[in-house]
């Protein structure tokens, strides 16, 4: 995968795109990760990027000469029959739509992602009409520009791209990857202080530790997101420990 960051603070992005799995990935060859100012793209002696806007308002707005030229003289990729791919091009912004793991795991099966990151009060919207195929928003509140949102997006798609993880069962088993929140994880000491680690989970039985996991996935999506169970089809396992949960919560 080639993703490429267009934005007016690419150092931003040194320690992030070096550093921990992002930076294994990279080192591996799995992705190639880079930035572009588009500021070195600006069509006049000042190399401004943003200017008012028409009708008035306050702030300014990024002009859509830069950010064409930047993702128009970005290389085109080649597909497995020598056609060229088209990368998707994602603007992080607060009217997107919610960035989810179910998102994740589709902009994972692509081969070249372009993020663009904007400052000041917006974009002309020549830029999300004709430029852009999605726009994605990390949560409803307002950052002072796009790299932060960027950055969280990419981390999430890239550690799903195969060898990234030692373990590839540990992205299958994130919370959401299933519709669930993820199960709880103990490790050693099996007992720290007077908190001891659940039976079951020392007892050796697979099958047994596999369905206490699912059953403490479903208990924890009831406490803390029911929101995620809405319209769910559960299993005749899973209505069994709905009834569970219901008896042991009443007032819920």
């Amino acid at each position: 995968m080639r993703i490429d960051v267009l934005t007016l603070f690419p150092e931003m992005f040194d320690g992030v795109f070096s550093s921990s799995i992002l930076g294994k990935a990279r080192d591996k060859g799995i992705v190639s990760l880079n930035t572009v100012n588009f500021r070195d793209y600006s069509n006049n002696k000042h190399n401004t990027v943003d200017d008012y806007p028409y009708g008035g308002g306050g702030g300014m707005v990024l002009k859509p000469e830069p950010i064409f030229a930047a993702v128009e003289d970005l290389p085109v990729g080649e597909d497995a029959e020598g056609g060229s791919v088209k990368p998707r091009v994602i603007l992080m912004c607060p009217q997107g739509k919610p960035f989810t793991q179910k998102v994740a795991e589709e902009l994972s099966c692509e081969q070249h992602l372009v993020f663009i990151c904007g400052h000041y009060e917006g974009y002309d919207e020549r830029i999300r009409q004709y430029l852009v195929t999605d726009e994605l928003s990390i949560g409803d509140y307002v950052l002072t520009g796009g790299e932060l949102p960027a950055m969280v997006v990419i981390d999430s798609v890239v550690r799903l791209l195969p060898g990234v993880l030692g373990n590839e069962m540990s992205a299958v088993t994130d919370s959401f990857s299933t519709g669930l929140l993820e199960y709880p994880h103990y490790t050693r000491p099996a007992k720290f202080r007077e908190w001891e680690v659940p039976e079951m989970l020392l007892s050796g039985h697979h099958e047994n530790v596999r369905r206490w996991r699912r059953k403490e996935s479903l208990f924890r999506t009831l406490e803390r997101r029911p929101d995620l169970l809405e319209g769910r089809e559960f299993t005749k396992e899973e209505k069994a420990w709905l009834a569970e949960w219901q008896e042991r919560n009443p007032k819920k």
